[in-house]
C-alpha cells in the first residue's frame, strides 16, 4: 500500500513568514516535539514507507547568499529575491512534508585561502584585487598585472611558491578554455565556522521539522573546499585536471548515482545563474550520457531561485532563464512552489 501523502498539508503554527530573512536560533527539542505531534495529527507516514522516492535538492540556501547584508546576498530582480524564494521554498516543504523523502541541502564550504579570494592575489604594489569587481585572465597573469600571492604558498603547497604559481596560471587558463566565467574574485563568503556558512534559519528549521516528521534522515552535501578549485556546481568542480596532469578533484559520483536512483528530484537554491544553473547543467550532462529521458525526471523550482543582480553592475537574469529554457528543452520541468507534487505524475 502507497502510504505517502496525498494531498498537501496546511503549514505548521510555527511557522512565520516575516522571520525568513532573519537570523535566528532554531528550537531543536520543541520543534522536534512538535513535528512528532504533527506527523500523528495529519497521518504522515515514515519515508522509509514511500513506494515514489522523491529528492528535494537545494543549493546553497545559505546566510551569505540569501540574507540581506550578508556578503553574497542574491537580490535577484525585486532587490530581496532570496528572501522571498526562500518564504516560498518553506511553505514548500510543509505543504509537501508527506510526499518530500529525503531532503539533500548543498553547502557551499570556503576558507580563506582559496584561489577565487582576493588574498590568494596581489599585484606589483602588493594590494590585494577587489572582489566582485576582479575578474582574471590568462592574459592579467601573462602580463603580470595579478601574481599568486606568495605568502599564501606556505598554507597551500607546504612553501613551494613555484608549484603554486603552475596551479594557478592552468586553473585560470583552463578555465577560459572551457568557455566557463572568467575566474572571478568573490568577497570572503560561506565562510566554515562562521554564520554565512549557516543555512537560512526558516529554511534550517524546516528541514529539520521534516527530519524528524518523516523520520528521514537530511543528507548534507559539502561543495567548495578545495583551495585550488571553484565549484559552483555540487556534482564537480570546475576544473577536474591539475596541470601536472593528475587529478586535482573529483565529481560527486556518489550524489549524481544517487540522484538518478530517485523517481523525482525538486531542485531550488540560490543562485539560479550561477551555483544552481551549473548544479542543474553537470547533472543534465550526466543524464545524457546515461538516458535521455531521465530529464523528465527533474523538476525546477522556478519560484525558489533567483539570479545574480548587482544593480548598475551586473545582471545575470538573461544568463540564467536562457539556461533555464535549455534545461525544460531537454526535458526537465520547471515548476512553481504552488503546484501540488502530486500533479507532477
Amino acid at each position: 500500500m502507497n502510504t505517502q501523502t496525498t494531498t498537501q498539508l496546511s503549514i505548521p503554527p510555527h511557522f512565520n513568514l516575516e522571520k525568513v530573512g532573519e537570523v535566528w536560533r532554531v528550537p531543536y527539542q520543541e520543534l522536534a516535539s512538535e513535528a512528532e505531534a504533527w506527523a500523528q495529527k495529519l497521518n504522515i507516514q515514515p519515508a522509509a514507507f514511500d513506494k515514489r522516492r522523491i529528492c528535494l535538492l537545494l543549493i546553497d540556501v545559505q546566510n551569505t547568499f540569501c540574507i540581506p547584508g550578508f556578503e553574497l546576498f542574491v537580490e535577484g530582480k525585486s532587490g530581496t529575491g532570496a528572501v522571498e524564494d526562500n518564504q516560498r521554498l518553506c511553505e514548500f516543504i510543509y505543504r509537501n512534508l508527506g510526499v518530500i523523502t529525503t531532503i539533500v541541502p548543498t553547502m557551499d564550504t570556503h576558507t580563506a585561502m582559496q584561489i577565487f579570494h582576493p588574498i590568494f592575489w596581489i599585484n606589483a604594489a602588493g594590494e590585494h584585487p577587489i572582489p566582485a569587481a576582479t575578474s582574471i585572465t590568462p592574459t592579467d597573469l601573462e602580463q603580470g598585472i595579478w601574481k599568486v600571492n606568495p605568502a599564501v604558498a606556505n598554507s597551500i603547497t607546504k612553501g613551494d611558491y613555484e608549484l603554486l604559481k603552475k596551479h594557478a596560471y592552468h586553473y585560470v587558463k583552463q578555465l577560459s578554455q572551457d568557455g566557463k566565467y572568467p575566474l572571478t574574485v568573490w568577497p570572503y563568503h560561506s565562510m566554515l565556522g562562521g554564520i554565512g556558512h549557516a543555512l537560512v534559519s526558516s529554511v534550517e528549521a524546516a528541514i529539520f521539522f521534516h527530519c524528524i516528521a518523516r523520520q528521514s534522515l537530511t543528507q548534507f552535501e559539502i561543495k567548495g573546499d578545495n583551495p585550488l578549485t571553484e565549484n559552483y556546481s555540487v556534482l564537480r568542480p570546475e576544473v577536474l585536471i591539475g596541470f601536472d596532469q593528475n587529478p586535482l578533484a573529483q565529481k560527486n559520483t556518489r550524489l549524481i548515482q544517487q540522484l538518478l536512483e530517485f523517481d523525482a528530484v525538486i531542485i531550488g537554491g540560490q543562485a539560479k545563474s550561477h551555483c544552481v544553473a551549473w548544479t542543474i547543467d553537470d547533472l543534465l550532462t550526466e543524464i545524457k550520457q546515461i538516458d535521455a529521458n531521465l530529464a523528465k525526471k527533474v523538476y525546477l523550482l522556478e519560484d525558489c531561485t533567483s539570479a545574480v543582480v548587482v544593480p548598475g553592475v551586473v545582471d545575470y537574469t538573461e544568463q540564467a532563464d536562457a539556461a533555464f529554457a535549455r534545461f525544460a528543452a531537454a526535458g526537465m520541468h520547471i515548476i512553481k512552489s504552488t503546484d501540488p507534487i502530486q500533479s507532477f505524475f
